[in-house]
């Protein structure tokens, strides 16, 4: 059983012969720690990859978003980066005054998808590809207008930002409908939606205003045979039965910011993309308490299938936690004790 047919099976709780594996990189770990990254990387290879940007046109973006300074990406959007190997934050909006919204810069050029090297990549590879767009309306409004002010535009609901958030999901839907008609595996879209114990905006306005966009990116995913993953950073628990409901394949979300106890009633209706505890256990804990807590995810979790290992390398972790994510899930894989 290949890579991609292992995550196939897991999407479906058809009983794969292991849990399937992928770890997220931020570049401060391959600054801090590369022997203990490239160790990690070999005993425990990736089974879900992210397919290449391969745009005919390139991006106009202006500096490194993961080090010190100013970065400009594609929309135009400034971000201020303080550290190294980490993104920076938006400190100022693309325009000040809604009359002035037609500033906003779209990225043409990321409609330029060359569809054969897309093609040739996932052919060339036997691991589940992810494909290389990521629609985010949420959190790119938060970089047109910053976070602040866009929390006053939800209360206020100029006629403007309605306008605004339609263009930009119709630009998104453009480019996962391009994505979609590719060899890639899965579409995959996020916006972190959650605070420390709750939603950072009320379910009744997420479903009014949010629900609908994941829902279109969703329907053209499966209309074209696709898997549709999401990530959402915080406590989201409020909304899953609806991400559920949109029939969403596989959610990276904070599991032990929520409980994994808390989740066991979605278990067998949506895979769990991950992930490992980063707030505490990763950066803090134990290779034992790393242990027992992927022990607790798979009790309250796996169902046949519906987990995937996954945990991000990032700024605190220290590389002998995040080896021990895949190393307890891969023995676990083959005691055969898993959802026991």
């Amino acid at each position: 059983m290949d890579s991609r047919e292992l995550v196939k099976r897991t999407l479906e709780f058809d009983s794969p012969a292991r849990v399937p594996r992928q770890l997220w990189l931020l570049p401060w770990a391959e600054e801090n720690y590369p022997e203990e990254l490239a160790e990690i990387q070999r005993t425990f290879p990736d089974d879900i990859v992210n397919c290449p940007e391969f745009f005919r046109e390139p991006s106009p973006v202006v500096g490194d978003m993961y080090k010190p300074g100013q970065y400009i990406d594609e929309w135009g959007c400034i971000f201020e980066n303080k550290g190294s190997g980490h993104i920076g934050e938006v400190k100022e909006p693309v325009f000040a005054d809604w009359q002035d919204f037609e500033k906003v810069r779209f990225p043409v050029e990321r409609l330029t998808l060359d569809v054969d090297q897309v093609n040739a990549y996932c052919r060339g590879t036997d691991k589940f590809v992810i494909a290389g767009t990521c629609p985010r309306p949420f959190e790119r409004l938060q970089f047109i207008r910053t976070t602040e002010n866009l929390f006053i535009d939800l209360m206020e609901r100029p006629p403007e930002l309605s306008t605004l958030l339609n263009r930009i999901h119709e630009h998104f839907c453009k480019e996962v409908e391009l994505w979609a008609k590719t060899e890639v595996d899965a579409i995959m879209f996020m916006d972190d939606w959650g605070a420390q114990s709750n939603l950072l905006i009320s379910p009744s306005m997420w479903r009014e205003i949010f629900k609908p966009l994941y829902k279109d990116y969703i329907d053209i995913a499966h209309r074209h045979g696709k898997y549709a993953f999401m990530h959402s950073d915080g406590h989201i628990l409020a909304i899953i039965p609806d991400l559920i409901e949109l029939g969403l394949d596989a959610l990276n979300s904070q599991i032990f910011c929520m409980g994994p106890e808390n989740l066991k009633q979605f278990r067998g209706r949506l895979t769990f993309w991950g992930e490992m505890d980063r707030q505490w256990l990763l950066p803090y804990g134990t290779p034992d308490e790393i242990d027992a807590a992927v022990k607790e995810v798979a009790a309250a979790l796996y169902q046949q299938g519906g987990v995937i290992a996954q945990c991000e390398f990032g700024p605190g972790a220290k590389p002998e936690n995040v080896r021990q994510v895949f190393a307890s899930w891969q023995e676990l894989s083959e005691s055969g004790k898993l959802g026991r």
